[in-house]
């Protein structure tokens, strides 16, 4: 490679061509550099001068003297620290990217520099500017340390013995850096030289002693260590030092600064340095000193070391007694109780340090009580074990849940452990547990947001997106459910008395302090109605955990039988008094009857007369309406439907009992269908229960079934085939009729209703509303409700092979092929009425409103304005204008559509009775695609949930002649859709303005990452070498655990999915193009999965078959260029090594079979054919894939994106690094991230927009 196209002249970096040289030019250059950075950073510059400027400066990076100019400015202590700070990145760029071409000369005198400006700081000097000095002395390291440069640690101990603060705490950054990069992090370079750079670190941290007693027969040819204490010992001693000299430390800004240093150097170091040598070293003690300080940040380092060495595991036995078992002693729990207490805040005025410390320090003693679960035998006597448990509880009633929720998951395992969970000392702790879980089982996202109740406040404070703070709050319920069910299993007579006495005290005293309750003001969030869920809960996971220990104990012995019998009797007793209570509120009977229900079908399953007792009191639940007040009408048909389903359930659980009393109950439910004004669906549901009752009770006659389950079939089939259904099947326009939208166009045109900006404040006229009542009247004239209603409840719950499965599928084997043909065109023609061109004589500049007619509304946590309730509010506000009747257009095709899609369903879980249908798979892909074009993402993403369910259901046999069809235009409809979605997204991103609305495009964007998520995840399942077939008919299902599948341990099953799908090219050659497309899609989750699929399917093709070869090329070339794109793209920097490892692995497979990958690679920019030979060389003789990755990121080094927040930054990006009372961005633990499912920094990114990709396009000219 020429050396002049790097920047690299083979003399520009001599020490003596500079002091003989033209000083003036020197100088000259500098004051040029100091310009050009007070241009680009003053106030006054004009845009086109700060343009310049930074053009220059970016130039000045890959001049030849580059290096010795940075080294000039940055040791010239007069120069500003903005132009100190530039110039070290001089020298930053030149060891990153021209190290390679430099000789061993140069790289001499590049060092030198280095280590003569870090010999020259002082406490003058920025913090930010020792810490960069620090990490170029740490980048020479991973180069040349332990090879070339012997005597690094050394010059490191003499910069220590100095006791200067400024060059100790520089020392801390530079063995923080090499800990990171070496063992920490997957840096590159340092991967690059791992066994010898980790040898190295061991022996400069490890006291010589316990190397020599760790590793007696280890190597000494390369000695690179500098006296016996090591680095542990050096650093523990500093922080002894401090806490026994000088007391007052903590005020001091530059010993503090030094300690925090020392501390993060100690936390890096811990998280892979031998145990014995940890302990050897005191660390521990030494740390717990700083733990002590009243010097926040020094705390909070101490804590994070801690958290650091705690979150080790395998720990041998005297490894665990030295390191862990201390931080059980007396005088430990005494100082953690003692920081944790100092460390609590005001929830209305958080102090911001104290909190992050209060954070990460109950994570750290999470760890410490997981030690406790995992060995508890090798915990001493001595220990104040009592009282670290009663720690534990005390961080747990933290109001903040953040706080709370590791301790909360470590006492879920401490109680599941049978030698705790059954100790002494764990029963005084009972009572204390199961309050705090009873209280924070209340659904805080229900709570208003101008909320005062200090842990909702702590949420908000934590997590800023619903998405997020649900997945939290469903994790922290989770694991409340857990500690509860365990208690009672553990203990159930004295918990379950327990939870029912606080249910009952809270029920009397349910409105105290609070408004009587009022239609005109109901709330689905008011205080009582959150009490009683929250209580309810409880009950139902002391209710599971009974059972459990009923499994196991209830028939055996004599003592829990009778015991068993007592307490159900209580139990009985309980819930008939609970059923017998009189409440207004809907959801609170709802929630009686859900209880009454759970029960019936556990406890007191065995107590036929309490399930005759709930039965009876569902069937008398009538509640009634008030449509004036639309909160209270929701929240009565929510009552209304979920009776329905308790009915269900009761009837699935209890056929047999049921049946016994069916006569009764049919009398009954005729008599409230024939005395109450029902809706449609009801009368179905009443019909439904006593269908399953049927169906499934194995006392009935046959023939007796056989007639009354066709009393049902007989007249959906009927009306499948009624002449009139047929007759307006024929045409699009016939549809329309049918459906009652014909007049729907027109009424829209007259009305001009393109010009009306504001539908909402349009009233509807007497016209519009008859439209709307005829859309009403004409869909509950189609057969598709009881259809569904009948079908579903078929096949519910119903294992394939079962006899109630067989008497499904003989009832609907001849009805399935009459409805099918009609049904699929209800749903053709259902997508038909999305596309513009089938609104025929539609004026153009009227097109758009089809679109507006036909997108749905819907609430979005976290992006739609104001809460859930205020915006179905405002939807039934608008029912009698013009949004309203658009709405009632969008829901009578949607009804029909998701109608259709659900029968479709039903039908297959009938297995060959769908499936065996040879002629099937054409029009039903006709029917799903012909128009799905114009469906919005939402819209789409139904149906592919759906047709998730297909693919999972279809038989082996049959997948051949079924999934072809099917899957070939599924994904080539998402890769169309979703790619040109993504398309139009970014471009209305780099054309957005100020005036642009926001919460649309948030919507929208919103919307599109799921469709694409739910779209990869199908890819994914389909593509995952552990999946397996579906059972057949009457084969138990497996209960194996799926594994997640990996690069590098992946082998095609035959007969799998897998194996189909890749041997199939009319599926594989759709997919394989969506999943091209789906690495620059800028959602970094989904780009994850199919870099990881990508890469698990190269080895399978590499045979010398047409379509192998096919295949084989499309990875080498597309696959190989987006994935190359995408890793020059700063959105992608977390993915870099998954895009590295898929370059890898494309290399290494296709390589020796075609010279595509290699050409694709030659073509880049900076690659020649010596470095490309070079890397693959190293490349095949490399089985590690860190080091595979590494390889690969190395040889892209210069085309590899950064993020965009960092792009052209000049400021010193650590100007705040130490600052004495300086904010501290808030950053999240991988703990954290455990307890949400979204990442915040995924939507952070996607509104940065698109790095400036101009060029990459060419990079493969």
């Amino acid at each position: 490679m020429d050396r002049a196209s790097t920047g690299a002249d083979p003399t520009s970096i001599s020490p003596e061509r500079h002091a003989n040289g033209d000083g003036n030019d020197a100088r000259r250059y500098v004051s040029q550099v100091v310009e050009a950075l007070e241009a680009v950073h003053g106030s006054r510059t004009s845009n086109e001068t700060r343009k310049q400027a930074s053009a220059f400066l970016e130039q000045a990076r890959t001049h030849a003297e580059a290096p010795y100019h940075g080294f000039t400015i940055a040791a010239d202590k007069s120069q500003p620290p903005v132009a100190r700070h530039y110039a070290l990145s001089l020298l930053e760029h030149a060891v990153r990217h021209n190290w390679p071409q430099y000789s061993d000369e140069q790289a001499l005198a590049l060092r030198q520099w280095i280590i003569r400006l870090a010999q020259d700081i002082d406490a003058a000097d920025p913090f930010y500017l020792r810490n960069k000095i620090a990490q170029l002395w740490v980048e020479v390291a991973k180069r040349s340390w332990a090879a070339q440069w012997m005597d690094m640690d050394e010059l490191l101990v003499r910069l220590w013995a100095s006791e200067d603060l400024a060059r100790r705490a520089l020392v801390a950054v530079v063995l923080e850096g090499l800990s990171e990069d070496v063992f920490n992090r997957e840096d590159a370079t340092a991967t690059l030289r791992g066994s010898r750079l980790s040898k190295a670190c061991v022996d400069i941290f490890t006291p010589t002693a316990v190397l020599l007693d760790q590793f007696p027969n280890r190597s000494t040819s390369v000695d690179v260590r500098y006296g016996e204490e090591g680095w542990l010992r050096r650093l523990g001693e500093h922080l002894r030092q401090l806490s026994t000299a000088d007391p007052a430390w903590p005020k001091d800004e530059q010993v503090s600064y030094c300690a925090v240093k020392v501390l993060a150097a100690l936390k890096a170091a811990v998280a892979w340095s031998i145990p014995r040598a940890i302990a050897a070293a005191d660390c521990v003690p030494n740390i717990c000193r700083s733990l002590a300080s009243s010097n926040i940040p020094a705390q909070l380092a101490s804590v994070d070391a801690l958290h650091a060495l705690y979150s080790r595991s395998h720990y041998q036995d005297d490894e665990f007694i030295a390191l862990v078992c201390p931080m059980y002693t007396v005088d430990s729990v005494n100082l953690l109780r003692k920081l944790y207490q100092w460390s609590i805040t005001d929830a209305a005025d958080i102090n911001e340090e104290k909190y992050q410390l209060a954070k990460k320090f109950s994570e750290m003693v999470s760890n410490l009580g997981n030690f406790v679960e995992e060995r508890p035998l090798l915990i001493p006597d001595a220990t104040d074990l009592p009282g670290f448990l009663n720690l534990l509880l005390e961080i747990m009633g933290s109001q903040s849940l953040t706080i709370s929720i590791p301790i909360l998951n470590t006492w879920v395992k401490l109680l599941a452990s049978d030698v705790i969970g059954g100790s002494d000392a764990i029963s005084p702790l009972i009572g204390p547990l199961l309050e705090i879980c009873s209280q924070r089982l209340i659904r805080y996202e229900s709570l208003p947001e101008d909320s005062d109740d200090p842990s909702f406040l702590y949420l908000g404070e934590d997590i800023d997106t619903m998405p997020e703070r649900h997945a939290f709050l469903g994790n922290y319920r989770r694991y409340c459910v857990q500690v509860v069910e365990i208690i009672v299993r553990r203990k159930p007579f004295e918990a379950m008395y327990h939870i029912l006495g606080q249910v009952d005290q809270s029920l009397q005293t349910l409105y105290n302090n609070q408004p009587p309750f009022r239609v005109e003001t109901y709330s689905k969030s008011s205080v009582p109605l959150l009490r009683v869920d929250a209580h309810f809960s409880v009950v139902e996971s002391a209710l599971k955990g009974y059972m459990k220990w009923r499994m196991a104990h209830g028939t055996s012995p004599q003592r829990d039988e009778l015991e068993r019998i007592t307490m159900e009797a209580n139990l009985e007793s309980w819930c008939e008094r609970l059923l017998d209570m009189a409440f207004e509120d809907p959801l609170i009977r709802k929630r009686i009857l859900q209880l009454g229900v759970a029960f019936s079908t556990s406890a007191l399953d065995k107590k036929a007369d309490f399930m005759l007792k709930v039965l009876k009191h569902i069937l008398v639940t009538r509640p009634v309406d008030d449509p004036r007040y639309l909160a209270y009408s929701e929240a009565v048909k929510d009552l209304q439907n979920d009776c329905s389903h308790e009915l269900r359930r009761l009837a699935m659980k209890m056929p047999d009992y049921l049946m016994t009393v069916y006569d009764n109950l049919e009398l009954k439910i005729n008599e409230i269908i024939a005395t109450n004004p029902l809706e449609a669906r009801q009368r179905i549901s009443f019909y439904s229960f006593l269908f399953i009752i049927t169906q499934r009770s194995t006392t009935i006659d046959p023939e007796v079934r056989e007639r009354r389950l066709q009393s049902y079939a007989v007249p959906i089939r009927e009306a499948w085939q009624n002449a009139g259904l047929e007759k307006s099947l024929q045409s699009y326009k016939g549809f329309c009729e049918l459906a009652g939208v014909a007049k729907v166009q027109q009424y829209l045109v007259d009305r001009r209703v393109h010009e009306i900006q504001d539908w909402s404040s349009y009233r509807l006229d007497d016209e519009g509303k008859a439209i709307q009542a005829e859309m009403e009247q004409k869909f509950q004239q189609l057969p598709l409700a009881p259809t569904k209603g009948f079908l579903g409840v078929s096949v519910e719950r119903v294992r394939k092979g079962s006899k109630s499965y067989n008497i499904a599928t003989a009832l609907w084997h001849d009805i399935i092929p009459v409805i099918l043909p009609n049904l699929l065109k209800l749903l053709s023609y259902a997508h038909a009425f999305h596309n513009p061109s089938n609104w025929a004589g539609l004026p153009e500049d009227m097109q758009s409103i089809v679109s507006r007619t036909l997108t749905d509304r819907f609430w979005q946590a976290g992006i739609s304005p104001g809460s859930k309730d205020e915006f179905y509010a405002r939807v039934s506000g608008t029912k009698v204008t013009l949004e309203g009747f658009a709405s009632s257009v969008r829901g009578a095709i949607r009804t029909i559509r998701e109608m259709c899609y659900s029968i479709i369903f039903c039908m297959s879980r009938l297995d060959v009775h769908f499936y065996g249908f040879a002629e099937l798979p054409t029009p039903l892909a006709d029917a799903l695609f012909t128009d799905a074009k114009a469906l919005s993402s939402h819209q789409l993403s139904t149906m592919l949930s759906m047709i998730r369910f297909l693919v999972d259901d279809c038989p082996v046999a049959l997948r051949a002649q079924f999934l072809p069809q099917i899957l070939s235009r599924l994904f080539a409809e998402l890769d169309s859709k979703v790619t040109s979605e993504w398309d139009e997204l970014g471009r209305r991103a780099q054309a957005s303005s100020e005036d642009d609305n926001l919460t649309n495009e948030m919507k929208e964007e919103s919307i599109l990452r799921q469709l694409t998520n739910s779209s990869v995840l199908l890819v994914a399942g389909l593509l995952d070498p552990q999946r397996e077939n579906p059972p057949e008919p009457g084969a138990p299902a497996s209960t194996s655990p799926r594994k997640n599948a990996h690069v590098g341990d992946v082998t095609t099953k035959p007969n799998s999915m897998r194996a189909f799908v890749l041997s199939s090219l009319p599926i594989l050659h759709p997919l394989m193009m969506f999943c091209t497309h789906a690495l620059h899609m800028r959602d970094s989750r989904s780009c994850g999965i199919v870099i990881r699929v990508l890469s698990s399917i190269v080895p399978d093709f590499v045979s010398d078959s047409a379509t192998d070869q096919a295949i084989r090329e499309h990875i080498s070339s597309a696959v190989l260029k987006e994935a190359i794109t995408s890793l020059h793209d700063g959105y992608f920097v977390e993915l870099q090594k998954d895009l590295a490892q898929l370059i890898a692995t494309v290399y290494l497979t296709y390589a020796p079979l075609t010279r595509t990958p290699h050409q694709i690679l030659l073509s880049l920019p900076t690659i020649t054919e010596t470095r490309l030979d070079a890397m693959a060389s190293r490349l095949f003789a490399q089985p590690s894939t860190r080091l595979q990755r590494a390889l690969v990121l190395d040889l892209l080094d210069g085309l590899r994106g950064v993020s965009v927040s960092e792009q052209g930054k000049l400021a010193p990006p650590d100007a705040t690094a130490g600052r004495k009372g300086g904010t501290r961005e808030r950053e999240r633990s991988g703990m954290f991230k455990a307890y949400v499912s979204a990442d915040e920094a995924e939507k952070r990114r996607a509104r940065e927009g698109s790095a400036d990709l101009s060029g990459v396009a060419d990079m493969f000219s």
